[in-house]
């Protein structure tokens, strides 16, 4: 495990959470998202999708990730089938961020899959994996917090800020998120 403990590591005193492997690791990644990937054009999303696979990511067939995206460890990072992460997008994933297949994360998403233990004198980390459903849609600027599972077809509205569990075929909004109503999703 990469993640060091807090209480040995001391990061309140500007010490490491991850280990010197994990940090080498993030750092050639960056680098190789900076030249190979970040500057291509949108149609380049088999370009992108090789790139991530080149560093663990497991991607599905035909998922979009736009250049602008910030991916802290592809590693931890599962797309499925046609998922669409948007410009500007943030997985922030210390933890596993998984997003299920027709998922779509628009523009300025933030997801974050980790914290800390407010009650640990030394803040230790913790790593609290979120997965989201498929056919979900997080909208704009929406924030998702660690250990959120939005069940399949729910959708956290522009803005919001989603903490808890969300049902399949809800629709949330608000920070913090709550349910608004049924998506009422039209069936082929």
């Amino acid at each position: 495990m990469s993640l060091l403990d807090a209480s040995q590591s001391k990061p309140m005193e500007g010490g490491a959470s991850f280990s010197l492997g994990n940090r080498m690791l993030r750092v050639a990644w960056g680098v190789t998202w900076l030249l190979l990937a970040r500057w291509t054009p949108p149609p380049l999303w088999g370009w992108r999708r090789m790139v991530l696979r080149a560093f663990g990511a497991r991607v599905g067939t035909g998922a979009r990730v736009y250049g602008s995206t910030r991916v802290w460890l592809p590693a931890n990072l599962t797309l499925g089938e046609r998922a669409l992460i948007g410009p500007g997008v943030h997985l922030y994933n210390q933890g596993a961020i998984a997003i299920g297949a027709y998922s779509v994360i628009s523009q300025g998403a933030h997801i974050c899959a980790s914290s800390h233990d407010i009650r640990d004198p030394d803040f230790q980390l913790v790593l609290r994996p979120v997965t989201i459903g498929e056919r979900c849609w997080v909208a704009a600027e929406a924030f998702v917090g660690p250990g959120v599972v939005m069940g399949d077809r729910s959708v956290l509205a522009a803005r919001g800020a989603l903490f808890g569990k969300a049902a399949p075929d809800g629709v949330y909004t608000g920070n913090p998120a709550v349910f608004l109503k049924e998506r009422g999703l039209r069936r082929p």
